[in-house]
């Protein structure tokens, strides 16, 4: 096994141990048993684990209550919704019944279920292939909502999710499914509400996610060349939100700046600067700024897709703003 490895195996090799670990566990999506998934996530496993790692119809709402159901009834399914803009073809059943039956049942119920899914923005692939719906699932008490960015992460926070009693909701980003990055423990599993300082530094906080994380790191490259000291924290998870860690870090530098490839209106980085400003206002040298991607519905011109999408210089330039008044007093300016 190698030291190094790529999200993509990330995901094959979390399913294929779980599979292992627990015989409750199944597999289920379009395309994921002999075609082995769209983007090869699910490869070998069908010849591994038979009926275990099944295919369904083209049918997102029956996938998706057809594995409530059987979580319910003691299994630990994993479905599969290919494109994350699919969401919107079973959101009653996310909505109105995988988030809520727990509660509505006393706790007799448990939708102990993981649902996979795919962010794609950059692939111009079109507004029904380019969803962007992690704000929509924050809005769901209930849910557990995980973007990780690093193969480690995808790995140990997937097997968490399999293993948990909660109902899950974990997306992957296509654009990293080839990323590779170090391996973790054998056997690691990362819990929900942790974040990670992927840099540290000491004079702005730059918060994001998912795709987020590779052009925040770029961006602190080039702040590090202007003499400005930027610390980045992956949220990897977005519901629940690790607070300690965010305002940790925010009180530290005074400063952040709030990354996100959603929406602007109501989006992650709405939420993450409305929790900043409520409970570490004091600490603040100036206002959060927020970089999103626009309120539109996304291109699919490659061209027009590039414009809504955040990018190394907008974050630069967010960074240089909040930190204004340190780089007016600075000797070299």
């Amino acid at each position: 096994m190698t030291e190094h490895f790529t999200c993509r195996d990330a995901v094959i090799e979390a399913l294929d141990e779980e599979l292992g670990h627990d015989p409750t566990v199944f597999v289920m999506g379009q395309d994921v048993g002999r075609m082995g998934g769209n983007f090869a996530t699910t490869k070998g496993l069908h010849t591994k684990w038979g009926d275990r790692v099944r295919d369904t119809p083209i049918s997102e709402d029956a996938m998706v209550g057809a594995a409530l159901g059987a979580a319910i009834a003691g299994r630990r399914p994993v479905v599969e919704v290919m494109f994350s803009a699919f969401l919107g073809c079973c959101m009653d059943e996310i909505c109105n019944h995988m988030s809520q039956i727990y509660y509505v049942s006393a706790g007799n119920a448990v939708p102990r279920m993981t649902l996979r899914t795919v962010n794609v923005l950059g692939r111009s692939s079109g507004c029904h292939h380019s969803g962007r719906p992690e704000s929509w699932l924050m809005h769901l008490p209930g849910l557990v909502v995980l973007a990780p960015a690093t193969p480690r992460d995808v790995k140990g926070m997937l097997k968490y999710a399999i293993r948990s009693d909660d109902p899950v909701i974990f997306i992957e980003n296509a654009m990293l499914y080839n990323e590779s990055g170090p391996r973790g423990p054998e056997g690691e599993l990362i819990g929900f509400g942790t974040a990670d300082v992927v840099r540290s530094g000491d004079d702005v906080t730059i918060i994001t996610y998912s795709g987020g994380v590779r052009t925040a790191l770029a961006a602190a490259k080039v702040l590090a060349l202007r003499q400005i000291s930027a610390e980045v924290v992956d949220l990897r998870s977005l519901a629940p939100l690790d607070l300690e860690t965010i305002l940790g870090s925010v009180t530290k530098t005074g400063r952040t700046v709030v990354l996100a490839e959603d929406v602007r209106t109501a989006g992650v980085a709405a939420e993450v600067v409305a929790r900043v400003t409520e409970q570490a206002f004091a600490h603040l040298h100036a206002s959060p700024v927020r970089i999103t991607a626009a309120d539109t519905p996304v291109p699919f011109a490659p061209a027009l897709e590039e414009a809504i999408t955040p990018t190394t210089g907008d974050v630069v330039a967010a960074v240089a703003q909040v930190c204004e008044t340190k780089l007016s007093d600075s000797p070299s300016k």
